[in-house]
């Protein structure tokens, strides 16, 4: 809060907060004071601290049908927020921010990459390029209570996007939609999850769809990803980009095993360990945004234009 203070923000504290459970509040409440601020329009941007599990049984009670009427704010989040965000975008039209939740909002961005509020205080129309990181986090997170003025992200193992199915160049466009697996895949065949309308209503433009696993195992990602794929999620995709996780292999079977086991004959490119999810460093990614992706041997980059 005093981050955004600074940057000369005011700060709105909604009702529902605390975690008295895995929720912070009755879904009844929880839904009607997100309504609430995101019709609000002296509200720029709702930004979730984190967390959100069982966030699916705010959608019922959400008024889409409302929000596409209104003035959007910016919604900004990760992890099981998407499970509002998608919906967001695919039901109200609303550009989504990917990338970081409150309680990231202390950290700098890491080389390359933009700061959320870099991004929603650009202009609409602007072109925003970000280029992959170098290098990642090992493992784990700071810890906000004993630390809650850091800034700067621990980035100490080398790392580097690459491309399903060998090492090849690649460049692709389309506008972005995606979020966290272990919750979209619950959305899959819902008018809440309807992926496939979106990139038919891409059309020119195309398609580029994000996933990312925060702990899934392998068998359950390649079953999540093998029922998106089914539910029609990546036909007529222009590319896939799948975001670094810290979720466990199996001495027989890995991540990068189960997403070729479900994507790895799709005909269009797949990239692997993208700067997204639940492994620092995080990229800003805006569902609904024009992306431009180039993956070659010394470029590495992803272009978003804010139409």
């Amino acid at each position: 809060m005093k981050v955004l203070q600074d940057n000369g923000f005011g700060v709105v504290l909604g009702e529902c907060l605390g975690t008295p459970t895995h929720v912070s509040a009755p879904k009844r409440a929880r839904a009607d004071e997100l309504m609430a601020m995101l019709v609000d329009p002296d509200i720029a941007a709702v930004v979730p601290p984190w967390g959100g599990e069982t966030a699916i049984d705010l959608l019922p009670l959400l008024d889409f049908e409302l929000l596409a009427a209104c003035d959007p704010s910016w919604y900004v989040g990760f992890s099981d927020t998407t499970t509002t965000m998608l919906p967001l975008t695919l039901l109200a039209g609303w550009a989504t921010v990917h990338g970081w939740n409150l309680m990231d909002t202390p950290y700098a961005a890491a080389p390359g990459h933009l700061h959320w509020l870099d991004v929603v205080t650009a202009p609409t129309g602007a072109a925003v390029a970000q280029t992959a990181a170098t290098h990642r986090r090992a493992q784990g997170w700071d810890d906000y209570r004993d630390h809650p003025t850091v800034e700067r992200m621990t980035l100490d193992v080398p790392t580097r996007w690459s491309v399903l199915g060998g090492d090849r160049d690649v460049a692709f466009g389309g506008r972005l939609v995606g979020g966290c697996v272990e919750v979209l895949a619950h959305l899959t065949g819902t008018a809440y999850g309807d992926v496939p309308r979106f990139v038919r209503d891409a059309g020119a433009d195309g398609a580029s769809v994000y996933l990312e696993v925060c702990e899934w195992g392998p068998f359950d990602v390649a079953r999540a990803l093998h029922g998106m794929r089914l539910a029609g999620w990546f036909e007529g995709a222009s590319g896939v980009l799948v975001g670094r996780s810290p979720a466990p292999d199996l001495p027989t079977w890995t991540q990068k095993d189960a997403i070729a086991d479900a994507l790895g004959d799709l005909p269009c490119p797949v990239v692997l360990d993208v700067d997204f999810g639940h492994t620092q460093p995080f990229m800003t990614f805006v569902n609904g945004a024009r992306a431009e992706v180039v993956v070659h041997r010394d470029e590495q980059r992803i272009t978003q234009t804010l139409v």
